[in-house]
């Protein structure tokens, strides 16, 4: 049987090591990690690992990036995908687009980078914690 998946989208490479660093650390090989650098791949990654039969539990997406903004992206995700657990990783949002990410993808939380380990560790477990 497949793991469970956890997705980063960022469009800055570096972003998306450090949290494959720290979530390694914090959950070892627990879940698979799974990364995209726009949003347009990231659908693309959900639609593959969903055909595949795995199941995506959260995504961490930035806001500001090229193409689609994070707050769109959350929101197509959970018109198909709605159990998935999102969570806005971002150095830029502007409060509406926080806002509609609340409201219309149902967003756990929104952290600010950069962010605190701790806080954004413990932000994953929360949001994992519904389904266990």
């Amino acid at each position: 049987m497949p793991k469970a998946a956890i997705l980063c989208v960022d469009d800055e490479a570096v972003v998306l090591e450090t949290l494959e660093i720290e979530f390694q650390k914090a959950f070892g090989n627990a879940y698979n990690y799974e990364f995209a650098e726009s949003a347009e791949e990231a659908l693309e990654v959900i639609e593959e690992l969903d055909e595949e039969g795995v199941d995506i539990l959260l995504i961490v997406s930035d806001w500001l990036m090229p193409g689609m903004k994070g707050d769109e992206l959350l929101i197509q995700v959970h018109k198909k995908w709605p159990t998935i657990v999102k969570v806005m990783l971002t150095g830029q949002a502007d409060e509406d687009a926080i806002e509609r990410a609340q409201h219309q993808a149902h967003l756990h939380r929104c952290l600010y980078k950069p962010w605190d380990s701790k806080e954004l560790i413990e932000t994953i477990k929360a949001g994992l914690a519904k389904y266990e």
